[in-house]
């Protein structure tokens, strides 16, 4: 009996041991987790029944009640052109997932989803729900209210980060998508038509789609989803390999939840396959492991860091081939190669036929588009070409320019609407830049949105923000501060441009 109850002393002593541990490491090292190594002490701290896959009788209360408490309702003010009274051409492509649209003229509304990711307030949700955004207000499922602020967008893959002053939320556990197969039961969470917390069901019905939906200019009237033709060269900066589902999506869907039976976090709805804006059979969700890198990178670099292979390609079919008089009709047909990327390092050259990426077939670009987009610059791929009849593998080094910093900070409740009028994100100066630009302190743009105060002054990457309202600025702590401090609606911002010229610009922000 001794021996049975030191055993039991041990065992107690040991788990006590082990989430002490974890504690410690929470509180040390939180500022560099990514939000998947934050979700792993979260649960390890909080451990929960595990949620069986339905595989006989088919059951998602579980799955539902572990997600819908971190699906949130976001409502969106932003300011319209006088005069403009044409629907952005995004969101007519999105099929007015966007949301409702109120007040054509001046300010307007509209609504969107997110999903809560991290306990301290970051929440992913679609770029074109808060691309306009001045004031963003996020409602929890349990009806609590709070202004958010943009941490940072990636268009190219329409996704957005964006946060809340808050702690110990419930959060949506990050799943991998790549696991995801076709046939498998999953729900769509979000707030469709204004409706909180809705709960839909369906299976996965295709994998890797591109429709070409995202960064397209040419939208045309009958196209449901926007340009689908793939009609001359690719370039890989807009990003699609949507997971596609017949769960139910529909307006205000957009940033909300596509989960297993697990109830893990598999994709972001984005876009739905529509001619009347409605709900007509399929929706299209961005895949979790795509979003992963975006969001980590937004995060902590204001900016997605972005590997290139360095070629421009074309998708291969008989139609195709016969015009590019090659015998090859499946694969990437490489018409361009960047002078001095990664594929004319490694030795790749126009006209070769890309057909596999890491030993696994190539037959659309978004084969090689996801797996480049989950990966970070320095990092190397294996590329399989076709050329002269052969096959020939070549190791790849994907070559990108926005330098390792130091992560965003949390902004506060008061300064969220004003922080997003600006429509940038900031990195604090390096050791480096503040040497070029002989300054203490500072901090660097690494985006801008369009139609924003920084884009309508042409304020570029790059630049510095030295001061505002007089104000010395050397992190985003301290412009949430002085950002909050405006005399007469008046925002003096001063700084440097990238070739170190001065600056003093005086915006309007009431």
């Amino acid at each position: 009996m001794k021996k049975f109850g030191l055993t039991l002393l041990t065992a107690f002593i040991g788990g006590a041991m082990a989430l002490g541990t974890y504690k410690v490491i929470e509180n040390k090292y939180a500022d560099n987790m990514t939000f998947e190594q934050k979700q792993k002490v979260y649960f390890t701290s909080n451990p929960s029944a595990p949620i069986t896959s339905s595989a006989g009788e088919v059951d998602f209360t579980q799955a539902a009640a572990a997600v819908t408490p971190a699906v949130v309702y976001i409502r969106v003010t932003y300011q319209n052109d006088a005069g403009d009274d044409k629907q952005s051409e995004l969101q007519q492509m999105f099929g007015n997932m966007f949301g409702q649209q109120m007040r054509p003229q001046g300010v307007e509304q509209a609504s969107g989803s997110g999903v809560i990711i991290s306990p301290d307030g970051y929440i992913v949700t679609n770029n074109h729900v808060v691309e306009k955004a001045d004031k963003i207000t996020v409602n929890t499922n349990d009806h609590r209210t709070f202004q958010a602020k943009v941490i940072g967008t990636d268009p190219n893959t329409d996704l957005a980060l964006i946060k809340i002053s808050a702690t110990d939320l419930p959060i949506v556990k990050l799943g991998n998508s790549d696991d995801a197969k076709v046939g498998e039961w999953v729900l769509a969470v979000g707030n469709p038509f204004n409706l909180t917390s809705t709960v839909t069901a369906g299976i996965v019905s295709a994998k890797g789609r591109n429709i070409g939906i995202i960064g397209s200019e040419d939208n045309q009237d009958q196209n449901p989803f926007g340009r689908t033709s793939n009609d001359g060269p690719r370039t890989n900066k807009s990003i699609e390999s949507f997971i596609q589902t017949d769960a139910a999506i529909n307006p205000g869907n957009s940033g909300g939840a596509l989960v297993n039976t697990k109830g893990e976090l598999i994709g972001i709805n984005s876009a739905i396959a529509s001619q009347t804006g409605s709900y007509e059979g399929y929706g299209f969700a961005i895949p979790i492991n795509l979003a992963k890198k975006v969001l980590n990178d937004i995060e902590r670099y204001g900016a997605v860091k972005r590997g290139f292979v360095g070629v421009s390609f074309t998708e291969l079919n008989p139609d195709v081939a016969e015009q590019l008089k090659t015998s090859v009709t499946n694969g990437l047909y490489v018409r361009d190669i960047v002078p001095g990327g990664g594929a004319q390092e490694a030795g790749i050259k126009a006209g070769d036929v890309i057909v596999k990426v890491e030993n696994t077939p190539v037959y659309e670009s978004s084969d090689l588009q996801e797996r480049v987009g989950e990966l970070q610059p320095g990092d190397k791929i294996h590329l399989t070409v076709l050329r002269d009849g052969s096959e020939k593998t070549f190791t790849v080094t994907l070559k990108g320019d926005l330098p390792a910093a130091t992560r965003t900070a949390a902004v506060t409740k008061s300064a969220a609407e004003l922080f997003n009028k600006l429509g940038a994100s900031f990195m604090p100066v390096s050791k480096e830049q503040k040497a070029k630009f002989h300054i203490q302190s500072g901090v660097v743009v690494t985006q801008v949105r369009p139609g924003r105060l920084f884009d309508d002054t042409e304020i570029p990457v790059g630049s510095v923000i030295t001061s505002i309202n007089r104000h010395a600025i050397a992190n985003i702590a301290d412009m949430d501060n002085a950002i909050t401090n405006t005399r007469n609606g008046l925002l003096v911002i001063s700084g440097l441009y990238p070739d170190g010229t001065a600056f003093s610009n005086t915006f309007q922000v009431q």
